[in-house]
């Protein structure tokens, strides 16, 4: 067992300024309600202003064991987490957004996962769609990743994932970047070698939003360019027949707001799923 200095677990959850305070709340209840009681919440607030601040000091103070820490300034995701992993004390590292919802029993069935397989470095699970209106659809991941299934988007959920602390030590954390931290780091890992693994469940929430599709900037769709290029290279998947992979966050990019919701009851749901994935990532 664990102790309240030395948990299981350590739950890394950043944000900066949350749109709903329903929804934070939402998202850290979720975490508080787990079946597996022995973790620690680092609750990373990224130099929100002060309005926001009382907001993310009380949500932190519904239990004990999330501890609350304040960036100077906004500087992004990818250096909150490397913030939070640096001061995180459990064996495990499980991600998790200020506005998804995680199942009851996440916690508990990928840590009894990862206690048994230690061939895998992290696992994640399928999820559940939703936006103000209610789900919508889900995603099933590929239940063992391989390098092909990286050209349409990440093959993990990353606010799904739980991770051996140990891999993302011994492999730098996170890179700093703007948006696709996450997708950069799963293909950082498996060109070293390393696997995941997704549980063929449902236990994981993910919104997307009105808010998610109005504060899309093309110049993210440009570094996820970027990112798809040099990581398809490494992977050795770059080919004449999968450049359009790398280019799809633009064309993505260029469909108007107004234009994707007119669509969205129209499509079948495989595109409009995957479309809303790679808005996220």
């Amino acid at each position: 067992m664990g102790t309240e200095e030395n948990p299981k677990i350590s739950i890394l959850l950043c944000v900066y300024k949350p749109a709903g305070e329903t929804e934070f709340r939402q998202a850290v209840c979720s975490m508080i309600r787990q079946t597996f009681r022995d973790w620690e919440m680092l609750l990373y607030d990224d130099g929100s202003e002060e309005r926001y601040q009382q907001i993310i000091r009380k949500t932190a103070s519904m239990d004990s064991r999330i501890r609350y820490i304040r960036g100077n300034e906004n500087r992004g995701l990818s250096h909150g987490l490397n913030a939070c992993l640096k001061q995180a004390r459990g064996q495990y590292i499980a991600r998790m957004d200020a506005d998804d919802i995680s199942h009851p029993e996440r916690l508990e069935k990928l840590y009894d996962f990862l206690q048994k397989h230690k061939e895998y470095q992290w696992a994640g699970s399928n999820t559940l769609l939703f936006d103000e209106k209610g789900t919508y659809g889900k995603r099933e991941m590929p239940k063992i990743p391989k390098s092909a299934d990286f050209l349409k988007y990440s093959p993990y959920i990353h606010p799904a994932v739980m991770f051996r602390k140990s891999i993302l030590l011994k492999t730098g954390g996170y890179k700093m970047l703007h948006r696709g931290e996450d997708y950069e780091l799963f293909m950082r890992l498996h060109v070293q070698g390393y696997q995941g693994y997704n549980l063929q469940e449902l236990l994981f929430k993910y919104r997307e939003d009105e808010n998610t599709y109005k504060h899309r900037k093309y110049r993210y769709q440009m570094e996820e360019v970027k990112i798809r290029l040099h990581g398809f290279k490494e992977m050795k998947i770059l080919k004449v027949s999968t450049f359009y992979y790398v280019i799809k966050p633009l064309l993505i990019g260029l469909v108007p707001y107004p234009l994707l919701m007119k669509l969205k009851p129209y499509v079948r749901k495989e595109m409009y799923v995957e479309r809303y994935a790679e808005s996220k990532s």
